[in-house]
């Protein structure tokens, strides 16, 4: 069953003297590493449409069961679909895979079918969403929980499959405001 939380009636406001700049520049200074966030949309046409966002909030949250959360801007496009769609995934970026952390993260962007059209990509069987080729590790989620949190909300999902191909290479990471490898 699929459960919503929202954030109480009476906000607590950000004590006084810190800025959204402040908090962004401090929080810079926390590394992490970048997924990619799928979705298929089979509403969207008569094949549907394939949905992605890049994500750096992204965390597991339980072994037993295995859950983990993402967490997407509120009124994207992947927060209206995931919003009725229960089924996504995840694929952990290599370092070789900015260029796709990137497209996936522009504003004003062209439209998500024309983003995937040169990626390698397979359907995962549990989500039909698409699964990066050469990611790290790739995840099939069912959304088990929506919270609001600000201008963001946390999604949790229960993992339905889980892979780890076999690579040497690193993982992509963000840090200070850029795409990083591990050296």
């Amino acid at each position: 069953m699929l459960q919503t939380t929202t954030p109480l009636q009476t906000a607590i406001a950000h004590p006084d003297g810190v800025s959204a700049d402040e908090f962004r520049a401090a929080l810079a200074r926390l590394a992490a590493g970048v997924v990619l966030v799928t979705a298929h949309d089979p509403e969207d046409g008569p094949r549907g449409e394939d949905v992605g966002m890049t994500a750096t909030a992204f965390l597991s949250v339980s072994l037993d069961p295995p859950l983990v959360m993402a967490s997407v801007r509120n009124g994207s496009r992947m927060d209206d679909l995931l919003a009725d769609q229960p089924l996504w995934a995840v694929s952990v970026l290599a370092e070789s895979q900015r260029h796709i952390a990137g497209r996936f993260a522009m504003k004003g962007r062209i439209s998500d079918r024309l983003l995937f059209e040169d990626i390698a990509y397979t359907r995962g069987e549990a989500s039909g969403a698409p699964l990066v080729g050469g990611a790290l590790a790739v995840l099939e989620c069912r959304t088990e929980q929506r919270v609001v949190a600000g201008d963001h909300t946390l999604v949790i999902g229960r993992v339905l499959t889980a892979a780890a191909p076999t690579s040497e290479a690193g993982p992509l990471t963000y840090f200070r405001g850029r795409y990083r490898t591990l050296a």
